[in-house]
């Protein structure tokens, strides 16, 4: 069967690919069942038992369209971070907001700059569009701004993207480098500043709420997909000026935000104390993480996630073995997609659980793959 002859040519020349495949994927073509999913940097603590009785209490109306204007939770959101409602967008996850940005931002041929090895779907919305990616390597499995601002000065570039804390590495700069950096770039090149685990993050990490809302040329994205336990849900929300955010409203799709997904948001927002509960979970598991790659002889990076990096000391065709092994065992993992990245898988934080599986099926694992 042949494809629709009147796609454009820049949908032809993409590959038919995502940037990620899941567990239901890997179990329905291996037949393998995912007894362990700590790959997705999902939480597996789950949201609030507040969450659940709001989404139980409000399902009768899902009958009806959310709100357009998402007021109720730009409302929560800057009573929360101390802000105004007009410096919110609210979209289906940070993945959303990245295609919006890139959207609102890129032409075709038109340069991006990001790390070489990061976020895969922040560069697939840049392919989508017709964007040039230009990367910058990790410097010591960091994302490099010195290296970033260079690249961007050097190509003129309209847009950058950086994530503190950063997936897939689970590293971080400090505040005050953060914003020194934000600040040194042109005001003609919009930041992406992804804060997804902006929660998890140590004391010091993560600028102040109004620290750059100043600047017209600065978004930055987080989610409830992480802490918050709601990665079904399709939550996430981006921080910016009222004259930069407004620009989303020309292009978003204004009925896209699930009507039980925005009352889950709002009762998760409500419930810090879980969170902070949570949080505390999530720093006992990436210990526990920790502690059962050194009892294997392997590595774990310093991690300001929900999840660990752990460098396995040699190279990615080995990484891609242990994960491919563990999966058999029904522990589903990931690891970076990207040289010298990939000699490191990565799990997710879970429940004891789920560390259990992965504890006694990674000696077992590396034993026999040698």
């Amino acid at each position: 069967m042949t494809a629709f002859s009147r796609f454009t040519p820049l949908a032809i020349s993409l590959p038919a690919t995502v940037p990620f495949v899941g567990p239901e994927a890997i179990e329905r073509l291996k037949g393998q069942t995912v007894r362990a999913r700590i790959g997705a940097n999902e939480s597996g603590f789950g949201p609030a038992p507040s969450v659940l009785q709001a989404i139980c209490e409000k399902a009768g109306e899902i009958w009806k369209y959310n709100d357009p204007e998402n007021h109720a939770l730009k409302a929560a959101l800057a009573s929360h971070l101390n802000l105004l409602p007009e410096n919110f967008v609210i979209g289906e996850g940070i993945d959303d907001l990245l295609g919006l940005i890139v959207r609102l931002v890129i032409e075709p041929g038109m340069p991006v700059v990001t790390s070489l090895g990061a976020y895969p779907t922040f560069n697939f919305h840049v392919n989508g569009f017709g964007g040039r990616l230009v990367t910058a390597p990790y410097r010591d499995d960091r994302e490099d701004l010195e290296a970033l601002l260079t690249l961007v000065n050097q190509e003129n570039a309209p847009l950058v993207y950086f994530a503190n804390p950063d997936n897939p590495m689970g590293s971080w700069w400090d505040a005050n480098d953060v914003v020194a950096f934000a600040r040194a770039l042109p005001s003609t090149t919009l930041l992406i500043l992804d804060e997804a685990y902006c929660e998890t993050a140590p004391e010091g990490s993560i600028p102040a709420s109004d620290a750059l809302i100043d600047l017209p040329n600065v978004i930055r994205t987080r989610t409830f997909s992480k802490a918050y336990g709601l990665a079904g849900a399709r939550v996430g929300y981006g921080i910016g000026t009222a004259g930069t955010v407004s620009a989303f409203d020309k292009i978003r799709n204004h009925f896209g935000m699930p009507r039980l997904s925005t009352e889950a948001a709002l009762a998760a927002l409500a419930d810090q104390a879980y969170l902070t509960a949570v949080v505390n979970r999530i720093k006992a598991a990436r210990e526990r993480i920790a502690t059962i790659a050194r009892a294997n002889g392997l590595t774990p990076l310093a991690s300001a996630t929900n999840f660990v990096a752990i460098d396995t000391g040699r190279d990615g065709v080995y990484a891609r073995a242990i994960v491919d092994g563990l999966m058999e065992h029904g522990v589903f993992i990931r690891m970076p997609g990207v040289a010298p990245l990939n000699r490191c898988i990565r799990v997710s934080t879970g429940l004891p659980a789920d560390l259990d599986l992965f504890e006694q099926a990674l000696p077992q694992v590396l034993k026999a793959i040698g």
